[in-house]
């Protein structure tokens, strides 16, 4: 197949692209970091600018690489729930505001105060939790806080909508990536949006992963080329993994860590994200809030790079007296949706040093996703055995054996490190026509190179100390309620 597909990822710290032939092998990468501004309490702002420059310097990267005349389809994804609000014209009249960003959670309470547990669970399947990164909080944020920006606003979108907009003038999205905003018919819940007044009239029409929703301008690298509306990081990522059938379970790992698992079975549980259904998949996903941004934040306090920190790391033995660590950093998302609690170390002794820091940190990431499985697993109805894993976060050895360790199950590693930009490049296949349907195009182009087994040694050690990591939280969730 000679054919060329081009995916490109706008997640939380870089834009990341990946450029593949129609066997699913990597013939390039590209990778631009960009800044996050955290000049105030609960900000994690980002510039639109800054999405857009790295989506340009990949194509024009992947321009010297390829006969552009082989690319075929272009493909976005991006980080979720972040948004920008533009004008008539499709500039930004303001920052992005990434899902980081915790200030809308007045405006976010307020709301879910005004939607019962019953309405919730008739649009969307369970008990949805409205929070600071919904796009209605974030709406009645800017809205409270910024009346002219809002008066200016046009449409409120998303990273990937964005640079879909500034590559081919069309406005659109999808309806997995309207999170908390659609009902299981795919279709906005008018009465929720009502909340906010003037809401419904700036969201984007909505369209399937794979709809083309133009070509790139003339002008541009690849100029005439078809770009999907493409999917929100965790079901780009799902694909990019190779999970898309009934039972298939992911762990997408990256500046946050993203479970899930595909069942057409539902049992509504709080705390999980329940999408509509999508040609026949039905995700229950439970993102947390922090897995390599914990990482990246020791990396930053001991000076040593996250490679440096993986290799001391394989040098530290599991142990009772290791340090717990609550990788609480900026609050937490699944299972438990608490932005006010906070990251510790606890049981911290004159023994600890880089190593012992390194792998407590590791661990309390791992215990912090295998909370979030088991309510994926609640929800789904379903044991998780297997799990596909990829993402940045998952190059560490030490930390994939950590994870399945700690979470007792196996996990496959794809060979595309990032899962999302490649499953990315998969809808733009779709959409393209090289491919006919999702499953086979993800069964085609997806491999997986290493498989790490769970030790059922350290199953009684790891279970021990994750009924610590749960009361460590409960025992500090009142002192951090009070701040």
């Amino acid at each position: 197949m000679d054919f060329c597909l081009i995916g490109i990822d706008v997640g939380t710290t870089a834009t990341k692209a990946t450029l593949i032939d129609g066997t699913g092998a990597q013939i390039a990468n590209f990778v631009r970091p960009h800044a996050t501004q955290r000049a105030a309490p609960g900000m994690a702002e980002q510039a639109p600018q800054d999405w857009m420059d790295g989506a340009l310097g990949a194509l024009e990267q992947f321009s010297q690489v390829v006969d552009p005349s082989r690319v075929i389809g272009i493909g976005l994804t991006s980080q979720v729930n972040s948004h920008v609000f533009v004008d008539a014209r499709g500039d930004a009249v303001r920052p992005g505001i990434t899902w980081q960003d915790t200030r809308a959670a007045e405006d976010a309470a307020k709301l879910d105060r005004q939607v019962t547990a019953e309405q919730k669970t008739a649009w969307f399947g369970g008990p949805v939790p409205i929070d600071a990164s919904h796009a209605l909080s974030r709406m009645a944020f800017v809205a409270r806080t910024e009346p002219q920006n809002w008066g200016a606003t046009r449409h409120v979108l998303l990273p990937k909508d964005f640079v879909v907009l500034k590559l081919t003038g069309a406005i659109a999205s999808d309806p997995v990536a309207a999170v908390g905003l659609v009902s299981s018919d795919g279709r906005y819940v008018a009465e929720l949006l009502d909340l906010v007044p003037g809401a419904a009239a700036k969201l984007p029409p909505l369209y399937l992963f794979h709809h083309i929703a133009g070509r790139v301008a003339a002008g541009l690298p690849f100029a005439g080329v078809p770009v999907t509306v493409g999917a929100m990081d965790a079901w780009a990522g799902m694909f990019g993994c190779g999970v898309v059938s009934d039972g298939d379970a992911m762990y997408q790992s990256g500046t946050s860590e993203i479970p899930g698992v595909v069942s057409s079975k539902v049992v509504p549980t709080p705390g999980v994200i329940l999408f509509p259904p999508y040609e026949g998949i039905r995700m229950h996903a439970a993102p947390t809030q922090s897995g390599g941004a914990a990482l990246t934040w020791l990396s930053t306090l001991l000076g040593r790079s996250p490679a440096e920190l993986s290799a001391l790391a394989e040098t530290c033995e599991p142990s009772t007296g290791l340090p717990l660590f609550l990788p609480h950093l900026a609050g937490e998302r699944a299972p438990i949706w608490d932005s006010a609690s906070r990251g510790t170390f606890a049981r911290l002794d004159a023994s600890a040093g880089p190593a012992q820091l390194t792998r407590s940190v590791m661990e309390g990431v791992a215990f912090s996703v295998r909370w979030a499985f088991e309510a994926l697993s609640h929800s789904a109805g379903t044991r998780i055995d297997v799990a596909n894993i990829g993402g940045g976060g998952s190059r560490s050895d030490v930390w994939c054996q950590i994870r399945a360790d700690v979470l007792g199950m196996s996990l496959q590693r794809t060979a595309v490190p990032d899962a999302a930009a490649l499953g990315a490049a998969i809808l733009a296949g779709v959409g393209s026509g090289a491919f006919d349907a999702l499953a086979p195009a993800v069964r085609q182009l997806v491999r997986f190179e290493r498989t790490f087994e769970p030790d059922n040694g350290q199953a009684s050690l790891y279970a021990e100390r994750f009924e610590h990591f749960r009361a460590l939280y409960e025992t500090l969730k009142p002192f951090n309620a009070r701040f």
